[in-house]
Parts: C-alpha cells; sequence; structure tokens
C-alpha cells in the first residue's frame, strides 16, 4: 500500500485530532457543497435541455421538469435514512467516496443523455446518490466533539448554501456552450473530491461503535409518524407546509419563468438565482436573530409571511427584469419566516422532545419538496400553453402568494390554542 493511501484507510486514532478534523471536515464540507451545487447547477439548462430531448415547447418542458424534481426529491427523501445506516454500519469514509465516484458516473450519463427517459434515470440515481446530508453530519460529530458540534453543524450548513449560490452561476455559463456542458462540470468535481477523500481522508467511524443495518431504523415514513407526536401542534404544522410548499416555487419554476417572461439567457439566470441565495444566507445568518430579538418569532413570522406575500405578487405581475431584480430584497426578507416558525415549534416541544420534533419538522420539509415542483409546474404549463385562458407566466408566484397567504389561517389557530395549552400546563 503505497504512502499517501495509508493513512485514508488508517483508524481515526491513528491521527492526531486536529489533523484528522482539518482533512476529514475539508471532505465532508466538499461533498455536501457539491451535492448542494449539482442541484443547483442544472437549473439554468433545464429548460432548454428538455425541451431539446423532448422535442417540446418550454410550457410543456415545464411539466417534465417538474417530475424530474418530483424524482430527485422522493429519491432522496427515501433513502436518506438508508444512507445515513448505511454509514453506521460500514463507516463515513466508504459511503461518502461511493456515493461521489456514482454521481461522477451519473453526471456522465445526464451529459449523454439523448432521450428524456434517460435524463429521468439520471435525476432518480443523483436523488439516491445525493442523500449524504445525514452521513455528513455523522461524521462532523465523530470528528468534533460535544462543544464544538453546533459549530461544525453550521459549516454544514453554510457549506449547503454556498454551493446552492455557486451551482447556478457555474451553470449558467457553462450552459452557454452547450446544455451538456454543466453535466461534465458537476461530474468533475464530484470525482476529484471523491478521489481526495480516498487518497488522504481517514475514517472517523471506529469499528467498535458500528452496528448492523436495520431496516426498522431506515425507514424513511418513521420522519412522517413522527408528526403524530405532537397533536397540538397540528395547526402550526400544516402553516409550516402550507408555506413550505408556497416558498418552493422558486427552484422549481424560476428558469422556466425568466425565460418565458424576461428571454433570459442561462448566465442571467444562474446570476439571479446566486442573488436570491446570497440574500437568503445573509438574512437567515446575519438578520434573523436581531429580528426575533426585537420583535419575537410570533411576529418575525408574520412579517417574514407578509413580504412573502408581497415579493410573490410582484413576481407574479412583473413585466421588466428590474422589476424582478427591485423584488430580490423583499423575497429575501421573506427568509425570516422559517427559522422563526420552526423556533415557535422548537419552543412548543418538551425538552425531551426535541429530536422527534426535529424528526417531524423533517417530515414537512421533505413533503414539501416533493409536491411544490408538480403543483409550480403544472401552473406555469397551464398558462403558458397556446390554449391558455390567459397567457401568465408568473401565475405559480400568484398561487404561492396565496398559498402564503392562507398560511395565516392555521398559524393564528395555532398559536392561540397552543399558547393556551402552555399557560394551563405552568
Amino acid at each position: 500500500m503505497s504512502e499517501a493511501t495509508e493513512p485514508a484507510q488508517s483508524d481515526v486514532s491513528a491521527k492526531s485530532p486536529s489533523a484528522i478534523s482539518k482533512k476529514a471536515g475539508f471532505f465532508v464540507l466538499g461533498t455536501v457543497f457539491i451535492d448542494a451545487m449539482g442541484i443547483g447547477i442544472i437549473i439554468p439548462v433545464t429548460p432548454d435541455l428538455v425541451s431539446e430531448l423532448g422535442g417540446i415547447p418550454l410550457s410543456e418542458a415545464a411539466l417534465w421538469a417538474g417530475y424530474l424534481s418530483f424524482s430527485f426529491a422522493t429519491m432522496q427523501f427515501l433513502f436518506a435514512p438508508i444512507i445515513g445506516n448505511l454509514s453506521d454500519r460500514f463507516g463515513r469514509r466508504p459511503i461518502l467516496i461511493s456515493s461521489l465516484a456514482m454521481l461522477a458516473i451519473d453526471y456522465m450519463i445526464m451529459a449523454a443523455a439523448s432521450a428524456l427517459w434517460v435524463l429521468f434515470v439520471g435525476r432518480l440515481l443523483a436523488g439516491v446518490f445525493s442523500a449524504t446530508h445525514s452521513t455528513a453530519n455523522a461524521y462532523m460529530a465523530d470528528i468534533y466533539p460535544q462543544g464544538e458540534r453546533a459549530k461544525a453543524f453550521g459549516l454544514i450548513g453554510a457549506a449547503f448554501g454556498l454551493g446552492f449560490v455557486v451551482g447556478p452561476v457555474i451553470g449558467g455559463i457553462a450552459g452557454e456552450f452547450g446544455t451538456r456542458v454543466p453535466f461534465i462540470a458537476a461530474a468533475i468535481l464530484a470525482g476529484a473530491n471523491a478521489i481526495y477523500g480516498y487518497l488522504v481522508v481517514p475514517e472517523t467511524l471506529k469499528p467498535e461503535n458500528r452496528r448492523s443495518f436495520s431496516l426498522a431504523r431506515a425507514n424513511p415514513l418513521g420522519t412522517i409518524r413522527q408528526l403524530g407526536k405532537f397533536p397540538s401542534l397540528t395547526w402550526i404544522f400544516l402553516a409550516l407546509l402550507i408555506f413550505n410548499i408556497a416558498h418552493h416555487v422558486y427552484p422549481a419554476i424560476w428558469s422556466f419563468y425568466t425565460k418565458v417572461a424576461f428571454g433570459w439567457s442561462n448566465i442571467d439566470i444562474g446570476v439571479s438565482l446566486a442573488l436570491v441565495g446570497i440574500g437568503f444566507a445573509i438574512v437567515q445568518g446575519a438578520l434573523i436573530r436581531p429580528m426575533i430579538d426585537r420583535f419575537g418569532e410570533i411576529k418575525t413570522v408574520y412579517i417574514g409571511l407578509f413580504l412573502n406575500i408581497i415579493a410573490m405578487t410582484g413576481l407574479g405581475v412583473a413585466t421588466e427584469s428590474w422589476m424582478v431584480y427591485a423584488l430580490m430584497p423583499f423575497s429575501a426578507l421573506g427568509m425570516l419566516a422559517p427559522p422563526a416558525l420552526h423556533a415557535i415549534l422548537a419552543n412548543r416541544a418538551g425538552d425531551d422532545s426535541q429530536g422527534e420534533m426535529q424528526g417531524a419538522i423533517s417530515a414537512v420539509q421533505g413533503i414539501t419538496i416533493i409536491a411544490s415542483p408538480i403543483l409550480m409546474t403544472q401552473l406555469f404549463s397551464h398558462f403558458t400553453s397556446d390554449d391558455a385562458p390567459i397567457f401568465m407566466p408568473g401565475m405559480p408566484f400568484l398561487g404561492a402568494a396565496a398559498l402564503a397567504a392562507v398560511a395565516f389561517i392555521p398559524l393564528f389557530i395555532g398559536i392561540a390554542a397552543s399558547s393556551k395549552e402552555m399557560d394551563a400546563n405552568r
């Protein structure tokens, strides 16, 4: 065995904690970054690629893009707990390296796709092999002590956010050279990180800490069952569900909407998505804490919902490109709602139920990521087709604005009911 590969194969105890943390942490963050980037990198070229492979107009291509997003999200939802449990059995390193290697191959398959069904197979496989978020979190938990894990998990969130910002930009630029080029770029990055992990990154899960694979623990429906453990919070969960379906309008339809409504290029789409992502990151990273300190969680949610309604309604009726950019600050500030809503739910669960609460929130998020693309692409296709009752590319955003407004109703009811329950228990 070569000197270069020896450290990667050795147990975590063979290296100093600082050396392990640096190499493994870089690898894990790179993996999360590439997974997120792989989602965003294809968004700018999806309309042209689907239209090209299917020989169909953009209004019909949007339907197929919705099915592609549905397929990808469903596979991630189903396989995330399975891959996480496999990492408990075989170790973090082989699971992450294998996932990256298979992603690289899968992206090359999609780059060579000559028919829509090949693209579907590629997105199904991409959903499976990129469902490594829980494994990445476990890897970081292995190498960082308890007092530093929150910071480590924050780095993972930052890597995901950065990947989703960089991905569309790379996809937009590469897409100007051909609809297949972004897939090749994603394959190269995934392959390079897999090679890095194989050569220099050690395993962090010691043999004595491994456990046998269990289908019961790997059941993806287990997270949905967590919802039943909080009956008094049903209305608030319903508000979260409605809002998330509305908010996922951005990744679901943005590239189709801007192409049809404003004739944007792939670069225009990539840059605009990056700006939206940066705005979201600034609000959630820098503004959410002072807003909650100033107004509290409940008022912050209301403010966030109201700003979402303004942004989505504006995008629904925008007629010029500058209007889209003018509305971006409102879209970004609308991201005040999700973390404040999560805080409301967490604060209404007991200290001994926080794990179950996070599982319930994850279940809602998984459902909405699956459902929203279908709904939004159906709306877009119906109102941009040749026989549309009225030509309105922004209709998905108007629908999303209506959903955000409806979310106020169960939120009011749920907060009132849960507050009474909390007062009675004091």
